[in-house]
């Protein structure tokens, strides 16, 4: 065993007191890191996905018509009128699609025919949002299927898929039949095949999700889709990947961070708290365990004395108290990881929704406890400094003299 490692657990052992002091802060300090941490990506993982979970990470449509300016006369005032946009289908969708599926970071994409409508049921009518969709590329961007509270994702001729709040305003259940109407008097009815619950109420209560075909003929976009809706791998990332696929396109792509830009300030409101929270943390730890490691080196001026006249050179004694720093970063930074681990999943266990399902979706990665280790144990070290550094400055015969 190296000198220095001996004589720095030698001086843990003997002050076994300041020795628990200083691994119950480091732990401490360790374990309101993790659950924190946890805590805080927990909930932020939870609004997200509440957020995404009735929409896609981009969206690629066609530009809006461009202003167009009016004049009576060469003398007269020119006037710029922005002309009402009418519903426009993407140019060589099928192409652009291929060009979306084979642009890295994109996991899917789906065609969309988008457009106002009204549903209507006997006397009862409600403005709804058409919606034409492949089955099976949409429930890769959205997860329809796995929200459904009735019967099944099957879109087929004239089959429809509604919101469980529209259900409920027109009394409409499985094998019910509803008509949609959509401009100049185009007109058709479906039968209802499922009915979801996607966790938003203006979505539950507006969308109608109807085959591709049959939402073109509707909307009199005959051929061609509204929109490209992607899923993609790196959610923080789909604002530059926005901007690279309309420089790629030519199109109008918009990301779900600029569509939701209030959720993203209070995201980001968050983290810079977390980070606040652990910094003075961080600081609280590293004073108690300098003060404590001051006090031993007033404790223990004679041996370190009595090491410096017997010939240890300075630097060893200065590695003496950085070790002992180091140990107690490490030891507390085991610890506290455990402690921090036990408390995120009571608290896990303790607020639940009333479903049964974790209101904070607490997730405990490697990644958390690396970062928490590598800052108790850098702690450690840095707050051994000022104690290694006076105990190195020491004068053997004015120690040994006075004691």
């Amino acid at each position: 065993m190296p000198f220095e490692l001996f004589v720095a657990l030698r001086f843990l052992r003997e002050g076994r007191t300041q020795t628990t002091l200083l691994l119950a802060g480091a732990s401490v300090g360790v374990a309101v890191i993790v659950f924190l941490s946890a805590l805080i990506d927990g909930l932020q993982v939870s609004l997200v996905a509440r957020t995404l979970g009735s929409q896609p990470h981009i969206i690629v449509r066609a530009p809006d018509e461009a202003a167009r300016t009016l004049t009576d006369s060469p003398e007269s005032l020119v006037q710029v009128v922005r002309p009402a946009q009418r519903l426009r289908s993407v140019d060589q969708w099928q192409q652009v699609r291929g060009l979306l599926e084979r642009t890295p970071g994109v996991e899917a994409v789906s065609p969309v025919v988008a457009g106002p409508g009204f549903a209507s049921r006997g006397a009862a009518s409600r403005a709804v949002a058409i919606r034409g969709v492949e089955p099976e590329p949409f429930s890769r961007v959205i997860d329809v299927p796995s929200r459904l509270v009735a019967g099944t994702w099957r879109l087929r001729g004239a089959e429809a898929v509604i919101g469980q709040e529209l259900a409920k305003e027109l009394g409409l259940e499985l094998g019910d039949k509803l008509r949609l109407s959509a401009a100049e008097g185009r007109a058709d009815t479906f039968l209802i095949t499922g009915i979801f619950d996607l966790g938003n109420k203006d979505v539950n209560e507006r969308w109608v999700l109807v085959p591709v075909r049959a939402a073109q003929t509707l909307l009199d976009l005959t051929g061609g889709v509204s929109s490209l809706e992607l899923k993609i791998t790196d959610l923080f990332g789909a604002q530059e990947l926005a901007a690279e696929l309309e420089r790629r396109t030519g199109l109008v792509a918009e990301s779900w961070m600029a569509l939701n830009a209030q959720l993203l300030t209070a995201l980001r409101s968050q983290s810079s708290s977390r980070y606040m929270i652990q910094f003075f943390v961080i600081v609280a730890v590293a004073l108690g365990i300098a003060s404590v490691l001051v006090v031993s080196v007033v404790q223990k001026s004679r041996e370190i004395g009595i090491l410096k006249a017997m010939g240890t050179p300075t630097s060893k004694v200065m590695r003496v108290f950085l070790i002992q720093g180091a140990v107690v970063g490490g030891v507390g930074s085991v610890a506290g990881s455990a402690l921090g681990s036990g408390l995120a999943l009571f608290f896990t266990g303790l607020m639940r929704n009333p479903d049964g399902s974790p209101l904070f979706p607490i997730t405990l990665e490697p990644r958390l406890f690396l970062t928490a280790a590598g800052v108790a144990f850098v702690t450690g070290l840095v707050a051994a400094v000022v104690p290694a550094r006076r105990a190195s400055r020491l004068d053997p015969a004015v120690v040994i003299r006075n004691e």
